[in-house]
């Protein structure tokens, strides 16, 4: 007989999302022709990119030329546009990056969930709480966890990020063999500065750990003080994966483009304690499990680097992070504890109150979907996250509705 794999069943309820859209769903039904602003998902709601665009178009032309059509890529990506991320998201940083150490893909959630099976399954995990589901949610489908018990699984290091903190979390007071980190932070819009991301570098090589960096959200940094790349400390192309998307970056949500780099130095170990480089190992993965992204894709993708897709991708991001700022004066003048709304798109609320019961209030009451914080973890019940993806006005009177809902 075929035997399911039991781990699914360890899963808690459903996904954060799925659940969300339930509710949303649900109150569409019960309030026909009402409008909903949505403040929720991290989903983008801005056209892409003229220079984008453009150059997506020429590429959708060339696969209509027989002279210019392209098959099958190469898995990695296009040299084009593997050495244009290199260049410029790397090497003008000051980050050792070469072409070749990086994986083009549909998306930084796919890599994500995927980079896992390259890992022993007795691996030690630590988890950031609150926390991306797809990072918990993964490694528990790959069995290594035990049951949830009281909102977290057996076998699993939490590193709670919490206001007392800043939302930078301790250290491991135990080994930990992977661990996840992701900066800016989603969901509580935080950022981490070289100093303490160091820390977590030195971790690493002391313990022959490995660090699994998203920085999905990088395009959104304004301070310099803070780092775009955790190739930016040193020692760190030794013990780190970075995770990077061009979903939030230039709008690339509905188009699907992302990228993975796993430097040549970067190494795990086998039961007899002997030293594998994890480029070879993600390489195989990679190329055995999936046949490339698109090439008009990769040819829009790589316009974000000339110099008008520079000024447009920068001003899109502008954009949302003009939203973001009026979000945290908004609700930082209701007398809400926040965190996040500079260098991030996401605004963490301390709700003062169970977060499903806030997501409710605001859904109900305002018309207005956030997320609540306990599906992101056991330190995110009493918060919800605000999102700054949607158009400016809609914003604006979103705001205007949660002052209105609240003095009721």
């Amino acid at each position: 007989m075929i035997k399911i794999n039991e781990n699914y069943q360890k899963l808690q309820a459903s996904y954060l999302f799925i659940d969300i859209a339930r509710r949303v769903s649900s109150f569409q039904k019960d309030n026909p022709g009402r409008e909903l602003i949505k403040l929720g998902i991290g989903d983008v709601t801005r056209a892409l990119p003229k220079a984008c665009i453009e150059a997506f178009h020429k590429g959708v032309d060339e696969m209509a030329d027989d002279s210019t059509f392209r098959g099958y890529g190469p898995e990695q990506g296009y040299e084009f546009l593997r050495e244009k991320i290199a260049e410029n998201d790397f090497r003008a940083r000051g980050a050792d990056i070469s072409a070749d150490e990086i994986f083009v893909s549909d998306g930084a959630k796919c890599d994500n969930g995927n980079i896992q099976e390259i890992f022993a399954q007795d691996i030690k995990i630590a988890i950031p709480d609150p926390v991306y589901p797809v990072y918990v949610d993964t490694n528990v489908m790959a069995g290594r966890t035990g049951n949830c018990i009281d909102g977290r699984y057996e076998g699993m290091i939490y590193l709670e990020s919490t206001k007392e903190n800043n939302y930078i979390p301790e250290l491991p007071s135990s080994q930990a063999d992977l661990i996840y980190l992701c900066y800016p932070n989603n969901p509580t819009g935080a950022s981490i500065s070289r100093k303490q991301l160091k820390a977590w570098v030195d971790y690493a090589r002391e313990n022959k750990s490995l660090i699994l960096f998203d920085a999905a959200y990088e395009a959104f940094i304004r301070d310099e003080k803070v780092p775009h790349s955790i190739y930016e400390i040193e020692g760190a192309r030794e013990v780190a994966v970075e995770f990077r998307s061009f979903s939030k970056t230039a709008g690339f949500t509905g188009t699907r483009c992302a990228y993975t780099v796993v430097p040549k130095d970067c190494a795990g170990y086998d039961s007899k304690g002997d030293k594998h480089y994890l480029h070879g190992l993600w390489n195989r993965r990679h190329g055995t499990k999936f046949n490339g992204v698109s090439y008009p894709v990769q040819k829009a993708a790589e316009a974000v680097y000339s110099e008008q897709g520079r000024i447009q991708t920068r001003e899109l991001a502008d954009y949302y992070l003009k939203n973001a700022s009026l979000i945290l004066q908004e609700m930082t003048g209701l007398g809400f504890d926040c965190v996040g709304g500079e260098n991030s798109p996401y605004i963490w609320v301390d709700g003062k109150r169970d977060s499903w019961e806030f997501f409710d209030l605001l859904l109900n009451k305002a018309g207005v979907v956030c997320t609540p914080g306990a599906g992101f973890g056991k330190c995110g019940q009493g918060y919800i996250r605000i999102s700054a993806f949607n158009n400016y006005d809609k914003v604006k009177k979103a705001m205007l509705q949660i002052k209105q809902a609240l003095a009721e």
